[in-house]
């Protein structure tokens, strides 16, 4: 009952059918945050493209200026003196086939996943367990390289991935509840900077169609997305 209420509250401290500037969407938010865990902010983007053609597909990542103040675990295939290089970085798993075979057994104590170039072959064979979560290591989102602990080094540090669903939606944390409006506003600048470098040269029309941010456990509240976008340049 507690829980309800605290709900109700904090859908009454925001107008459905308004859109709010960016400042203040995220000060509502914030007065949102009345449950005992720190939730994540997270924003929705929807974006004027078509998924279904590959031209216009958005994909990437994005470092963010103040991480996600979440502890990652991240996962390395790896081989030779990389194995020690990754280690070196702070990844928390590192190896090769054995992983796989664990993965396969049904093993899941890992956030992200990387992967040197020469062992693509080995993680293909867990492509189906590691896609669906969006967990796949990929060139465009820099998990498959040889500079692997430059890139354990951003994944530890909040490197955020994302995806263009098909309802054209892309979905990407930008901080905790618990962080500052100020450190909430920088790490959302920063994503829709990286959106607007993504933009298709097929794409038409209105590229940043609606924007939204909310807590995991609160409302949404919409940011008026042609007044932000203008303040981005």
């Amino acid at each position: 009952m507690a829980k309800n209420k605290k709900m109700a509250a904090a859908r009454a401290l925001v107008d459905r059918d308004a859109l709010y500037p960016a400042d203040e969407a995220i000060a509502i938010v914030k007065k949102m945050h009345a449950l005992k865990f720190d939730q994540s902010v997270d924003a929705a983007v929807r974006l004027g493209v078509d998924p279904r053609h590959a031209d216009q597909m958005v994909r990437g990542a994005v470092s963010l200026p103040h991480g996600i103040g979440k502890d990652v675990r991240v996962l390395v295939f790896a081989k030779g003196d990389k194995v020690a290089e990754a280690r070196e970085a702070g990844a928390d798993h590192v190896g090769g086939m054995e992983l796989v075979e664990k993965i396969q057994g049904g093993w899941m104590e890992f956030d992200k996943v990387a992967a040197t170039p020469d062992m693509m072959a080995a993680v293909g064979r867990i492509g189906r367990v590691l896609g669906p979560r969006g967990m796949m290591p990929n060139p465009k989102t820099g998990t498959v390289t040889f500079e692997i602990g430059n890139c354990v080094s951003e994944l530890k540090a909040g490197k955020v991935d994302f995806r263009v669903e098909k309802a054209g939606i892309v979905h990407a944390p930008i901080g905790r509840a618990s962080f500052s409006e100020e450190k909430l506003g920088d790490n959302l600048k920063v994503l829709m900077e990286t959106l607007l470098r993504l933009k298709p040269a097929s794409a038409k029309g209105t590229y940043v169609r609606s924007l939204s941010i909310s807590g995991t456990m609160t409302p949404g509240v919409r940011i008026d997305a042609p007044a932000y976008m203008r303040t981005l340049g």
